[in-house]
C-alpha cells in the first residue's frame, strides 16, 4: 500500500505525544512493507520518505514551525512528487496549513482520505489566548480555514463543550475539517462522541494512539514505596497552560509528605514556573528537552506519572507511554480514565490544587506497586504494533469503498438508455 501522511507537527521537528504517535505509525507500516511519506513543516529533513514542505521562518507554535499557506505546499508536493494520484489512501493529522493541503490533493485526485482528529483546538482558544481577542482569533482562524475547505456544518454555542462563541467557533472549524474525510479517526471514545454531537456525519472509528515498539522491547520494574519514602514523580509533557503546570504546583505548596518532582518538557509557562517553584522552595527539577533515553531511565526511577489538564486532552500519550513503562499516574480529568487500565491511576478529586493536593496526601505508598504491576501486565496493549492493525482496516475499508464508488460510476455512464416507447409496447404486452 502507498500512503501519504500530512501533519503539522512531526518528530524531530516538534515536542510531543501525538507527532510521537505519527512516526511510530510510519515505523510500523514501514516494518509491514508498506511505503509511506510523509509531508511534513520543518527544514533538512533528516529521516527516509519524510519531505518538508514550504515552511514559514519566523512564525511558530512551541518552537514548532509552521506550513505556508496550504495552495504553496500543494504547488511544492505535486513538483516533487509528480506522480501523486498513485497513492492509495491520504491520511490526515491536523486542521492547519500542511494537513489542509493534504485533504485538498486528496480530493483533487480522488485519493480515499482518512482524517484523524487529535486535539482540542476549542480549548486551546480559550488558554492561550488572551480574554478580548478569543473571539476574534477563533473567527479569523475560522474565516481562514473556510476559504481553503467547505464549511457546511454550522455550531452554535451551547452548555456541552461550546460556552462560548469562540469555542463554538473552532468546534465548527474541527468538525469541518473532519467532514472532508471518508472516514474519520478519534483516539477516544470520550473524543468521537463530542465529535458526533457537533455534528460529524462521516463515518467515524475509535483507533488508539500508539507507542513504538523500541520502547515496549526495554524492561521496567514493578515500582514500589514504603512508608516514608520520598514520592518520586515524573512530568513529561509541555509546560504549558493547557496542560496545568502552575495548578500542579501549587498543589506541592501543600504537600505534607516527602516528595521529589522532575520535569521534563518546556512550554509558555516554563519560565513561570521555574520562578514558582524557586520562589517557594519546592523540590521540583526542570531539566527541559532531554534525549528520550533519558526521560525513560528517570521513568524507570519514579513512582508516579502526572498529567493534570482537564478537560483539554483526547487521549494523553503521556498516560500510553506510562503504560508502557509500567509507571502508574495521578490525573485530574474524569474521561482520562477509559486510557489505561483500572486500578493503574489515581484519579484527583479534583482539578483545584487543594484537590490534587489532598489527592496525594491520602496516597497509600503500599498502592504504588500494584498500580505498577498492573500497568506491567497492560503494557502490550498500547504498542503501536497492536493499533497499526486497527488503522489498515480503515485503510482498507477506505480504499474498498473507493473502488465500489468507481464501479457503480463506470455502470452508470455504460448502462443503454431506454428507447422510446419501450414502456407502452411493455404495458400492452400484459
Amino acid at each position: 500500500m502507498r500512503i501519504a501522511i500530512f501533519t503539522d507537527l512531526y518528530a524531530p521537528w516538534a515536542v510531543g505525544g501525538i507527532p510521537s504517535s505519527v512516526k511510530a505509525q510510519k515505523d510500523e507500516l514501514e516494518k509491514l512493507g508498506h511505503e509511506v511519506i510523509v509531508f511534513c513543516p520543518g527544514v533538512d529533513a533528516r529521516e527516509k520518505n519524510v519531505i518538508n514542505v514550504p515552511t514559514c521562518r519566523v512564525w511558530r507554535i512551541n518552537k514548532a514551525r509552521l506550513a505556508k499557506r496550504p495552495e504553496k505546499v500543494e504547488e511544492f508536493v505535486l513538483e516533487k512528487v509528480p506522480n501523486f494520484a498513485e497513492f492509495d489512501v491520504v491520511h490526515v493529522h491536523y486542521e492547519a496549513e500542511c494537513s489542509i493541503a493534504g485533504v485538498r490533493l486528496a480530493r483533487r485526485f480522488g485519493i480515499p482520505l482518512v482524517q484523524t482528529m487529535h486535539g482540542r483546538e476549542d480549548m486551546a482558544i480559550a488558554i492561550n489566548v488572551p480574554r478580548p481577542w478569543k473571539k476574534m482569533a477563533a473567527k479569523v482562524l475560522c474565516k481562514k480555514h473556510a476559504e481553503y475547505l467547505p464549511h457546511l456544518l454550522d455550531v452554535k454555542r451551547d452548555k456541552f463543550q461550546a460556552p462560548t462563541k469562540a469555542r463554538a467557533k473552532m468546534w465548527e472549524l474541527m468538525v469541518n475539517q473532519a467532514e472532508q474525510a471518508d472516514m474519520v479517526i478519534a483516539p477516544s471514545d470520550h473524543f468521537a462522541r463530542k465529535l458526533m454531537h457537533y455534528g460529524v456525519t462521516k463515518p467515524l472509528v475509535v483507533v488508539s494512539n500508539g507507542v513504538s515498539t523500541e520502547l515496549l522491547k526495554a524492561k521496567f520494574p514493578v515500582r514500589k514505596m514504603q512508608d516514608g519514602d520520598v514520592l518520586k514523580m515524573i512530568w513529561n509533557s509541555r509546560v504549558s497552560r493547557e496542560k496545568r503546570m502552575m495548578p500542579f504546583l501549587e498543589a506541592l505548596t501543600m504537600l505534607e509528605r516527602p516528595y521529589l518532582l522532575a520535569v521534563y518538557g518546556e512550554g509558555n509557562d516554563f519560565k513561570k514556573a521555574q520562578r514558582f517553584a524557586k520562589k517557594h522552595d519546592l523540590k521540583v527539577k526542570f531539566y527541559g528537552q532531554r534525549k528520550r533515553v533519558k526521560i525513560l531511565e528517570r521513568m524507570g526511577e519514579s513512582h508516579l506519572g502526572v498529567m493534570t489538564s482537564y478537560n483539554f486532552d483526547t487521549q494523553g500519550m503521556t498516560l500510553l507511554e506510562a503504560e508502557a513503562t509500567g509507571l502508574p499516574v495521578l490525573f485530574c480529568d474524569p474521561a482520562m480514565v477509559e486510557v489505561v487500565p483500572s486500578d493503574s491511576f489515581v484519579l484527583a478529586g479534583g482539578p483545584e490544587p487543594e484537590a490534587i493536593a489532598i489527592t496525594l496526601n491520602h496516597l497509600p505508598a503500599e498502592q504504588i506497586e500494584k498500580m505498577s504491576q498492573v500497568m506491567l501486565d497492560a503494557r502490550g496493549e498500547v504498542a503501536q504494533a497492536a493499533q497499526i492493525k486497527n488503522l489498515l482496516k480503515v485503510y482498507e475499508q477506505v480504499i474498498a469503498n473507493r473502488r465500489v464508488r468507481q464501479k457503480a460510476k463506470r455502470a452508470a455512464k455504460t448502462a443503454k438508455p431506454a428507447k422510446k416507447g419501450d414502456d407502452a409496447d411493455d404495458e400492452g404486452a400484459n
